[in-house]
């Protein structure tokens, strides 16, 4: 054996003796609250002369008014289309005078804020984020630009390659009736039913500080941070209306599948869920090692057996969202019109094989170091401390979330694994979603389920409730 082969072997001898990395140790952290409720986070940090801010408001999609869904999120973008004294363009350009970033966008359960500025430049980012929360400009001409890309966007997407769309359809066909299928961007249909009178009563209600996290993490002293935060924030009002009520969904009982008919479509786009695990699902550490091994990276399963060994798709990936209550657990692919069948059949294989199979140790120690590996470069930066800091205070959840993780997926055994298995689809209790030619799959995908039929210019991402939504096959 050469040399360099022969060190290379005792260095990944060396490797795998190696036992799990230790804790990650988060820097210290002080909290306290406004008199007007907002929640306030710091963390300093000096090794870089940055100041990092998240800021997070509850509500998020949920809030956005029946058949006006996309509000938030379109609401967050004006955000940073001009506030206080600024318009549009002076407040970006507030931003990039000093080299700052700062940026709003909405997910199902908050409204989040991210800024990234020098530390001499700090007051200045207290002064642009309580600005834009507080006192938006919510101009007519820039709700109309927003309002009209976005409408564009979804509709190139589903003109184009529908990929992006597939976890908005699989979420709206899985929690039917649920506030968690609501599409976070809209649709098209929703969109147009917007109007900026609904963004302004939607921000009186909705954003105040009683439902905020203002999470810092950087190069300042606790004591000068609290009083500028008190200073630019003492003053926001609380919010009026109720937070929202979530209930837990109900799991699918048996097999449910929509068609979304892209005539011409050269392939089809596939999407097998069911409801899966809460933020603070004890079981999460486990789970997150059996969605690596069944599709989270390159040598999954289903990325194995579609990709590498079939060579039915470019990728296959599992995936899990977790909420406040259970979110989707789901995996996706997508393959050539004629081989639909073919690849939805070998992937519901590897979903099965999944939960009958016994793990074997080597492949369970090679997800444990895998995520160990993928988890602490997550929280390297001042931004990604402060805002899973702000993450955390979002869930209730304690920082040792964080620093134990290590050692709960070290802890992981094959027992463990196999229970955890259970948070993905298992035999034919899914929701089932395929985007593609129906004139050449409809018949395919009847094996597989009652079957409903929507149109891919349909400017919604779930059927009618009325007769168009009855099972066809």
């Amino acid at each position: 054996m050469r040399l360099p082969t022969l060190l290379a072997v005792i260095f990944a001898l060396l490797l795998l003796s190696i036992g799990p990395s230790r804790a990650l140790s988060l820097p210290p952290s002080q909290e306290f609250t406004l008199d007007n409720g907002l929640t306030v986070l710091l963390t300093p940090k000096h090794d870089v002369p940055l100041v990092a801010a998240s800021v997070v408001v509850r509500g998020g999609a949920l809030v956005d008014p029946p058949g006006k869904e996309g509000s938030m999120q379109l609401l967050a973008e004006l955000l940073g289309k001009g506030a206080g004294e600024r318009d549009a363009r002076a407040f970006v350009n507030a931003v990039a005078d000093v080299g700052g970033e700062l940026s709003f966008s909405a997910s199902t359960e908050a409204l989040h804020g991210q800024a990234s500025f020098l530390a001499d430049d700090a007051a200045l980012m207290l002064e642009l984020l309580s600005d834009a929360l507080q006192r938006p400009a919510l101009a007519q001409g820039e709700f109309d630009k927003l309002r009209e890309r976005a409408i564009q966007s979804l509709a190139a997407l589903k003109d184009g390659d529908p990929r992006a769309l597939l976890d908005v359809y699989g979420n709206a066909w899985l929690f039917r009736d649920h506030p968690y299928g609501r599409p976070v961007h809209g649709s098209e249909a929703s969109l147009a039913a917007l109007t900026l009178d609904d963004l302004r009563a939607l921000h009186r209600s909705r954003i105040g500080a009683d439902r905020a996290i203002l999470s810092l993490a950087g190069d300042f002293e606790p004591e000068a941070m609290r009083r500028a935060v008190t200073a630019v924030f003492g003053s926001w009002h609380k919010a009026e209306g109720e937070p929202p009520e979530v209930p837990t969904a109900v799991r699918p009982q048996g097999p449910r599948v929509l068609l979304v008919d892209k005539p011409g479509a050269t392939q089809s786009y596939f999407w097998i869920g069911t409801l899966g695990a809460a933020a603070h699902d004890p079981a999460s550490a486990g789970q997150d090692l059996v969605q690596t091994l069944f599709g989270g990276r390159f040598t999954s399963m289903l990325n194995a057996e579609l990709r590498v060994k079939s060579g039915l798709t470019y990728g296959a990936r599992a995936e899990l969202e977790r909420l406040s209550r259970p979110g989707a657990a789901a995996w996706y692919s997508f393959t050539r019109t004629d081989a639909t069948e073919r690849a939805i059949d070998l992937g519901l294989e590897v979903q099965e094989r999944l939960h009958h199979q016994t793990v074997k140790e080597d492949d369970l120690q090679s997800a444990r170091r895998y995520v160990i590996g993928q988890f602490a470069p997550e929280y390297e930066t001042h931004g990604q401390i402060a805002d899973a800091l702000a993450m955390l205070a979002l869930y209730g959840q304690p920082r040792e979330r964080i620093e134990r993780y290590t050692e709960e997926i070290a802890a992981v055994g094959p027992a463990a694994f196999a229970a955890a298995r259970a948070v993905f689809p298992q035999g034919r209790d899914y929701a089932m979603v395929v985007i593609g030619d129906g004139e050449k799959i409809a018949s395919t995908l009847s094996k597989y389920g009652p079957v409903t039929r929507m149109r891919i210019t349909d400017p919604a991402f779930s059927p009618p409730p009325a007769d168009g939504n009855r099972p066809t096959r």
